[in-house]
Formats: C-alpha cells, sequence, structure tokens
C-alpha cells in the first residue's frame, strides 16, 4: 500500500529576477515523497512546483488539497488531478521515481547516464540596460548558441538597441535569439512592435499579448513577421477540446510548455500530440523548479529527442537549492552520475 508526506520550501534568488510581471526574490514550491509501506526505505520524490500568480491552481485551499492527495494516494491517478497541474507533476513525478528504484530516476534515457547532454538556450532577465548587456556578454562567453532575453519592463528602445549589438556581432547562424514579453504588448501596439523586432532575425517571441485574447492572438500570428510562440496562454487548459479550440483558433506557429503549469508530464504530452498534428513546433521549459522538479522535466525532455535549445537553464538560479548530479556546462545541461542528491533540508510533513 502506498502512503505519501509533503513539505513546502522556500526557494531564494541568488540575483532578483525580473520580469514584466514583477522582480522575483523567492519561489515557494512543495515536495512530495511516496513509498511502499512495505519498504519506507525507498521512495520517489516529486516537486509540486507551484508558481503564486501565474499557475491556475494557486487558490485558497492549495496545501489542503496536497494534504488530501497525500492520504489518498494510493486510490489516486494523474486524471484525478487535472485541475491541479502542479500536484499532479509532482505525483507523476514521485511515483515514476519509485517505479524508478526511488533513485531520483523519472525517465531511464542516456541522460541520466550522462552520455547525452541537452542543448538549453541561455535565459537573460530584464534589468537595466548595463546589466541587461553584462549578462548577455556572460552567456555568449560562456558558449551558448541560443539566448533568450526576457523583454517588456524597461525602455523598448533600449532592448532593440541591445539586440542591435549582438546582431552586429553575431548573425543568426551563429546565434539563435527569442524574446519573451510575457504578455507585455497591447494588441494595437504589438504589429508595429514585432516588425521592429523582425529586424533582427530573431527565432521567436513568446506570449507578446496578455493570454486571454485569443482573436487577437489569431490575428498578430496570420499577419506576423517573425514566429509567435504561446506560454502562458496555456496555462490553466486541461480540456482536450479546449486545446484544440485554442490551437485551432490561434493557430500559433510554437508552443512552451512548462510541465509544472500544463497539467503534468501527461497534459504536456497531450499537448505536444495536438501540436504536431497541426505542423505547430514546441519545446520545453521549467518554471522555476527546484533541482527536483527540473531533473524531472530533464529527463522527461531527453526522452522526446528534442530538435531545438530548450529552456532548462534555471537551476543555478537559487542560494538555497537541493544538491544534485544536474550540471550546467556552458550551453548544455547534463547529469553527473559522480554526484549525489541530498535531500537533507526537507522535513516531510505525515498526514
Amino acid at each position: 500500500m502506498l502512503r505519501a508526506a509533503y513539505t513546502p520550501y522556500l526557494l531564494h534568488f541568488k540575483t532578483p529576477g525580473g520580469t514584466s510581471r514583477g522582480v522575483l526574490h523567492e519561489k515557494e514550491t512543495f515536495f512530495v515523497k511516496v513509498w511502499d509501506e512495505s519498504d519506507p526505505s525507498r521512495y520517489g520524490v516529486g516537486e509540486c512546483a507551484l508558481f503564486r500568480g501565474l499557475s491556475a491552481d494557486d487558490v485558497p485551499g492549495y496545501e489542503e488539497k496536497l494534504r488530501q492527495v497525500c492520504r489518498d494516494i494510493d486510490r489516486i491517478g494523474p486524471a484525478d488531478l487535472r485541475e491541479w497541474s502542479s500536484i499532479r507533476f509532482g505525483v507523476e513525478t514521485a511515483l515514476a521515481d519509485l517505479r524508478n528504484g526511488g533513485c531520483r530516476i523519472v525517465v531511464p534515457s542516456p541522460f541520466v547516464t550522462g552520455e547525452r547532454p541537452i542543448e538549453i538556450n541561455g535565459l537573460v532577465w530584464m534589468g537595466d540596460r548595463e546589466t541587461m548587456r553584462r549578462r548577455i556578454e556572460e552567456k555568449l562567453k560562456a558558449g551558448f548558441h541560443c539566448i533568450k532575453l526576457k523583454i517588456g519592463a524597461i525602455d523598448f528602445d533600449a532592448e532593440l538597441s541591445l539586440l542591435q549589438e549582438i546582431r552586429s556581432r553575431f548573425g543568426p547562424e551563429t546565434i539563435e535569439l527569442r524574446v519573451d514579453a510575457n504578455g507585455a504588448f497591447s494588441p494595437s501596439e504589438a504589429p508595429e512592435k514585432l516588425e521592429q523586432l523582425a529586424r533582427f532575425r530573431l527565432h521567436s517571441i513568446e506570449q507578446p499579448l496578455r493570454q486571454g485574447q485569443w482573436e487577437e492572438l489569431a490575428a498578430l500570428c496570420r499577419n506576423t513577421p517573425l514566429p509567435v510562440a504561446l506560454d502562458e496562454e496555456l496555462i490553466g487548459i486541461g480540456d482536450p477540446a479546449r486545446k484544440m479550440a485554442l490551437l485551432d483558433t490561434v493557430a500559433p506557429q510554437y508552443i512552451v510548455l512548462k510541465p509544472a503549469l500544463a497539467g503534468g508530464f501527461s497534459g504536456a504530452e497531450e499537448w505536444i500530440e495536438l501540436a504536431r498534428k497541426r505542423g505547430i513546433g514546441w519545446w520545453i521549459t521549467s518554471a522555476l523548479e527546484s533541482n527536483v522538479g527540473l531533473n524531472a522535466i530533464a529527463q522527461w525532455t531527453a526522452s522526446l529527442d528534442p530538435a531545438l535549445p530548450q529552456g532548462l537553464g534555471t537551476g543555478q538560479l537559487y542560494t538555497d537549492n537541493l544538491p544534485s548530479p544536474l550540471e550546467q556546462c556552458g550551453s548544455v545541461l547534463t547529469c553527473n552520475p559522480d554526484l549525489t542528491w541530498n535531500l537533507n533540508r526537507l522535513t516531510w510533513i505525515s498526514v
């Protein structure tokens, strides 16, 4: 018979992370532990990666729901958690970990053994002009071939100037540029701004409009001078019929999947299958998880044999992340079998 426990955990940023929604200093998360009562020494761990202000399941009673899930862990399945994306993600991870021996292996693959790293993009958070320039230089020196810039919070002309600086030194065949507006543009200003951004031969722009504006997004995607990727737009949509309606209405060039926000692994796989049938590209991004969640996402992503650089370079953001075998080496995320997990900071709450 399965048993479960959980614990909250607060992660602290080494450097505040700037987005168009504000500056992040800390990140609240939860962990769940699942074991068979016949062998408590072997257990699976997952991260219920709640993202305050963004997760669709950021609602009153979240922790009580997590306690209930732990109490009912032997009788609950992923389908029962369709409306609780981050909890579904954590439970799916913990159960997969337990099935694979309870040693943080969620999806066995050459990635787990360190044989096949994952190419990732270098993420440049928002900041003032000089701070962003310095961060861009750091990514270039580290050897990244794909750089993603958060835009929409500082002066737009300054952001264009930073893109111009990169393009004056590196063509698109050398450095791929992605930008993420996090919904910062209005429908009226977006077409002109995308025209200006397109001069720098960008790979794509994520979520140019605030989520929920399907018709405006559809018009933008029909006439866009650069590919549009939907990100926040996918959050909270669990019903397959509504997923199809979104993709058919908006017809984006790409979707960006954060499993903790997009229905766990099963929900994300559903999005990918629907996108493939419509010729829509995709890539995977972490949502500021700890190493527990990032490890699960990386292992799952590796099993999909991704063709594009993935958004998984968030493992070094925190002062108090949980030690793991994950290593970021230049432009790749890899798993170092010589390193071990340390979960001693977690104090489990029995239910």
